[in-house]
């Protein structure tokens, strides 16, 4: 009897049709939370951009000399390569096929490829790009797509959960979750004008210029950089705020460029120390160290010492979100300033200007500069530095090393800052010219003989 029960029960069981575990809908009446229908609408919105550029690499000295070249069969002097890249774009105009993504993942790019979320493949055109903001502006010409709204990313607080949407490794579409970590973030060099979301959702390589989201499926920040010792994430991203790459869009639509502006100071955080030293009872704002003679601070009657307070009737945190603020603004706009001047609160309105631009040729100050041109330009710390302003193709300073864009912190030990201090430093040189050349967020020195 017993052995008739046990073969009758291994027949149902071999019998009978597979169960699938399933999770239950929902758990005591309520659903089981999900990302799911938020996700549905806003991954189409996220582009992969993949691109190809021709990259000419220079190779040794040697293969100028015509004796090693005819004795070894030397090739060209100059070998030619591909280089590939891929990163995310976030479509932000279906209707005129614009995606924002960053200007590191399409700056030097001859080809520019943005596949879309179902396959479809497009060649994109540049509309506009800023370094300084790491935002470029890219269009496509495809119907049927979808662009994801934007938030405001002021109201972002730490704490928010949020959504990283990207292409990393070049895997494909890739979704990780996370929180805001921390806000305003700035210092890091990485690029001129820092006021980054930090965020602990996972960014990695390829995930830069795809989409951060809040959890309505509202683009909050563009995905540009991690913070990774290793290589790999550690859980710290960081992200431009979408109310900064939404001003540049602006620009860019407008002008294919972004045209900044100077206001002429040069300022520094309002520390707890400053504030006491100066008898302040605030904690946030800005203090003006220093005033441009002749700038439009200048003539609106700011003075070293003032704290600035708001502009434009938002509060100021700090020196860099006063000058990431007047970086953004057109030449030609008033901006009102409420200051502090001696424990009295009052207001100025100064217009921005285009900044004054002074070059000097570097072939005049010696012939190893020749196809350079030196100018004195105010930085984002508004301290005056002399930047090559251009560098002429396959000219002596070319040749040499130099680019466009680099700063020129010394000349043979001498720091520089004015037009007139590089031929003092360039006289001053026994035979060679030592050059200390800051480019990004490195420095290095030049020996030019």
């Amino acid at each position: 009897m017993m052995a008739k029960t046990i073969l009758t029960l291994l027949a149902l069981l071999l019998t009978a049709a597979p169960v699938q575990a399933q999770l239950p809908a929902a758990i005591d009446g309520e659903p089981l939370p999900t990302l799911a229908p938020m996700l549905e609408r806003t991954v189409p919105a996220v582009v992969n951009v993949a691109t190809r550029a021709l990259v000419v690499e220079p190779v040794s000295p040697l293969f100028d000399d015509p004796f090693f070249r005819r004795f070894f069969d030397l090739p060209s002097r100059q070998r030619e390569r591909i280089r590939q890249g891929l990163g995310s774009g976030v479509v932000v105009d279906a209707r005129q096929g614009l995606i924002l993504t960053n200007n590191h993942v399409i700056q030097r790019a001859d080809e520019i490829v943005v596949t879309l979320h179902d396959g479809r493949r497009y060649d994109a055109e540049v509309i506009g790009a800023d370094r300084e903001t790491d935002i470029a502006l890219i269009r496509i010409d495809a119907e049927g797509l979808q662009a994801l709204p934007f938030a405001d990313s002021d109201a972002l607080r730490v704490g928010d959960f949020v959504v990283a949407i990207g292409n990393p490794f070049g895997l494909g579409q890739t979704v990780t979750s996370g929180i805001v970590s921390a806000l305003g973030r700035s210092g890091l060099g990485i690029e001129g004008f820092e006021d980054f979301i930090q965020t602990d959702a996972s960014i990695n390589p390829g995930n830069s210029g795809g989409a951060l989201v809040n959890l309505r499926g509202e683009l909050v920040g563009i995905n540009t950089a991690i913070l990774a010792r290793g290589g790999g994430n550690i859980g710290i991203g960081f992200a431009i705020p979408i109310n900064m790459a939404r001003q540049v869009q602006e620009h860019l639509i407008t002008d294919g460029v972004v045209t900044r502006g100077q206001l002429g100071i040069a300022v520094q955080d309002l520390t707890p120390d400053l504030a006491q030293a100066f008898s302040l009872q605030v904690s946030s704002g800005a203090v003006v160290t220093r005033v441009e003679p002749g700038s439009p601070a200048d003539r609106a009657g700011l003075r070293s010492g003032d704290v600035v307070l708001e502009t434009g009737g938002r509060p100021v945190r700090n020196a860099t979100d006063l000058r990431n603020r007047i970086g953004l603004l057109r030449v030609g706009t008033e901006v009102r300033l409420r200051i502090l001047r001696n424990g009295r609160e009052q207001s100025v309105v100064a217009r921005i200007e285009a900044p004054q631009r002074q070059e000097l040729d570097g072939a005049s100050i010696d012939a190893r500069l020749g196809g350079a041109q030196f100018a004195r330009m105010l930085q984002h710390d508004g301290e005056p530095r002399i930047v090559i302003s251009a560098v002429e193709p396959r000219s002596v300073a070319a040749r040499a090393g130099l680019r466009e864009g680099d700063v020129v912190l010394s000349i043979n030990r001498r720091e520089v800052s004015e037009l007139e201090d590089i031929r003092a430093a360039a006289q001053a040189g026994r035979g060679g010219l030592l050059l200390n050349i800051q480019r990004g967020d490195g420095a290095f020195f030049l020996m030019l003989q």
